[in-house]
């Protein structure tokens, strides 16, 4: 379906920003993509799938793709293991449930996160001790400018943390039209999470199964985040931050309270912490401001505009930087 414009993205995003479209396409079909490929490629796209990853500051000046690709199907199975490939405009939680049911596991850690199968890979999402590149195969992605499919495996992502080659060099260039994850039939659940633990033994539950880490997951997120469908939000705007050793050891010092985690590269240190100590925990201007139960989600209470959140979080990101030394990084994708 194409529809010309001006057309407002406002129910289409999970903020609720009142922005306008100019051109907009229906994706259903692996067969409409090629062909918009062929007759639309020389302007820029703008992909929308649950559109919870984005936050709009202007009129989008390009062509808007609704993907609306659908299927989940067992590709290949073993004693051990399962690969499942999902089109992208599957409902990433769907997704998770789907694989719940049938008792595969290694992704229940990332129950109810926002967004689409298509969104997961480019963002690398990760939750409660889990992140998707430990049970990611691979990806297929059209070349927008080119027409081809490309296959691209863990490795030709490129992960890193909240980070994929398609945030970086590749941004803008790919449509991902499926993705492949190789699960466990014999899973072996991820716990390490303290609030997770706390939520199981609450429940009485010992010997948790991979339905159990889903559910608590999913009492967890409803109970400190915000639901878009009656506050606009788009999650976590901020990624937590990782520092050097010696930042981290002389901040502790300052601060003795600042919690600290083991990181690849460093020290992350969680970002709604450092949020709260600059004071801006339930913070509110106009319709936009910083939910009362959770620092790092970025709220908009009815008719804030795109540029009022930007803006606000341009102050949270200086005055963390001011106190801390420590440069804050949108996870949300700014357009």
């Amino acid at each position: 379906m194409s529809t010309t414009g001006p057309i407002s993205l406002k129910p289409f995003n999970t903020f609720h920003i009142d922005e306008s479209a100019r051109v907009c396409i229906e994706i259903h079909r692996r067969e409409d993509l090629l062909q918009l490929q062929t007759t639309r490629n020389q302007e820029p796209w703008y992909i929308l799938g649950g559109g919870s990853n984005v936050l709009l500051t202007q009129p989008v000046h390009g062509l808007v793709v609704f993907n609306r690709l659908q299927g989940i199907t067992c590709i290949r199975e073993d004693e051990t293991h399962v690969w499942i490939q999902a089109a992208s405009g599957v409902i990433w939680h769907d997704l998770v449930m789907w694989c719940v049911e049938r008792g595969y596991g290694g992704i229940e850690n990332l129950a109810l996160i926002p967004g689409t199968c298509g969104a997961a890979p480019i963002q690398n999402i990760g939750a409660y001790g889990v992140e998707l590149t430990a049970v990611f195969h691979e990806l297929e992605a059209l070349d927008i400018q080119g027409g081809n499919i490309r296959l691209f495996s863990r490795e030709d992502c490129r992960f890193g943390y909240r980070d994929s080659i398609f945030k970086q060099e590749a941004k803008g260039l790919y449509f991902i039209v499926s993705i492949t994850l190789c699960l466990s039939k014999t899973p072996r659940v991820n716990t390490s999470y303290g609030g997770l633990q706390q939520v199981l033994q609450e429940r009485g539950i010992a010997h948790p199964g991979i339905r159990d880490v889903a559910d608590a997951v999913i009492a967890i997120r409803q109970s400190k985040l915000p639901d878009p469908a009656v506050t606009g939000n788009a999650g976590s705007f901020f990624k937590n931050p990782v520092v050097l050793n010696e930042l981290a050891e002389a901040l502790k010092r300052t601060y003795p309270d600042m919690p600290l985690f083991d990181a690849a590269q460093g020290v992350k240190i969680p970002a709604a912490w450092l949020i709260e100590q600059c004071g801006w925990k339930g913070y509110r201007s106009g319709d936009a401001g910083v939910h009362p139960k959770q620092a790092l989600v970025l709220v908009n209470y009815g008719n804030a505009k795109g540029e009022a959140i930007f803006r606000l979080s341009e102050e949270i990101i200086t005055s963390v930087q001011q106190r801390f030394n420590i440069l804050l990084e949108r996870e949300v994708n700014i357009w």
